[in-house]
């Protein structure tokens, strides 16, 4: 069995690291075929050294892309073979410079000639290829810092967990749910407030009955977050009660819910949707920017915790 065809995609990093480990068994061959007493994975400080003429540890890192501490452990090893030395900088003996040794730059016309060869068998190899693996690399490095895998997986992930969640319309039977939801988080940021205590106590009086709404988020066969609409005037909602039990988090559900609110307050004819919230709830922060909602100064809230107030024009 072909390992790598079999598992595709999801041993990529494995199979890089199998074709890194072949490229560096070659290297060792190729620079004892030189006779250029380097280990390979010295070269990339070598090759700077050798045309800057002197570096500090923390520039070589920012150069080859290295740690630090990988750099820092190369320069050990070449010195203790008597290729690199290091001094203080002599403006700032905070900082080791580090250069080449005369045993050092021996190597240099040496490796020259190993450069120029390899370079062209490169360019060989590269030209036998259909796809242009060297750009392929460049493309590969430019798109991971725009992205990098984990936070695209973290996302498909989310993709394919909020696929199973349902957003209901509220139900007396969800009650107990959308006072627990609330209270949970209420707890765990804050205090609960007698403004709490009325509308999560009383939601078909509160919020139902004057006109609003209240949507519930069941992931699997359970009931993990909810949001509710209250009416404010004829043409004003208010986006308020969000909440998604911390197990569920990650799941794209405060999305889901804040979607359904916006759909809903379009259907009733509402020109705008306003909500209060506090900046310390980065990550709710966040999603409202993403809905669409903007920062802006309204009445005084009923609520001490409020320190932000936002809104969503539904009508240009």
């Amino acid at each position: 069995m072909d390992f790598y065809h079999h598992t595709g995609k999801m041993a990529l990093g494995s199979r890089l690291r199998k074709l890194s480990e072949r490229f560096s068994e070659e290297a060792v061959k190729i620079f004892a075929m030189y006779e250029v007493p380097l280990d390979p994975k010295w070269f990339p400080v070598f090759y700077v050294l050798s045309q800057k003429g002197e570096s500090s540890i923390k520039e070589l890192a920012e150069i080859i892309g290295h740690s630090h501490a990988s750099v820092s452990q190369i320069v050990k090893e070449m010195t203790r073979r008597g290729f690199t030395t290091s001094a203080k900088h002599h403006s700032d003996a905070r900082v080791s410079v580090v250069r080449l040794t005369e045993q050092g730059k021996k190597i240099q016309p040496k490796i020259a000639l190993q450069y120029t060869d390899v370079t062209k068998a490169v360019d060989e190899l590269m030209s036998e290829m259909q796809n242009d693996f060297w750009r392929a690399i460049e493309e590969i490095e430019f798109l991971l810092d725009q992205k990098d895998i984990f936070t695209r997986v973290r996302e498909k992930r989310k993709e394919r967990e909020s696929q199973n969640v349902e957003i209901l319309d509220y139900s007396p039977e969800f009650r107990e749910d959308f006072q627990r939801l609330n209270y949970e988080w209420i707890e765990h940021y804050f205090q609960i407030e007698d403004t709490d205590r009325l509308a999560l106590d009383h939601p078909e009086k509160k919020i139902l009955n004057p006109g609003g709404h209240i949507f519930m988020a069941r992931y699997g066969q359970e009931i993990v977050g909810t949001c509710a609409l209250i009416k404010m005037d004829s043409e004003t909602y208010e986006l308020a009660k969000m909440a998604v039990t911390e197990k569920a988090r990650g799941k794209k559900i405060g999305w889901l819910l804040g979607q359904a609110c916006i759909q809903k307050c379009r259907q009733l004819g509402a020109h705008r949707l306003f909500l209060e919230s506090n900046t310390r709830l980065e990550p709710a922060i966040n999603l409202y920017y993403k809905l669409g909602f903007q920062r802006v100064t309204g009445p005084p809230s009923p609520y001490a915790r409020c320190n932000i107030q936002m809104e969503l024009p539904l009508v240009s």
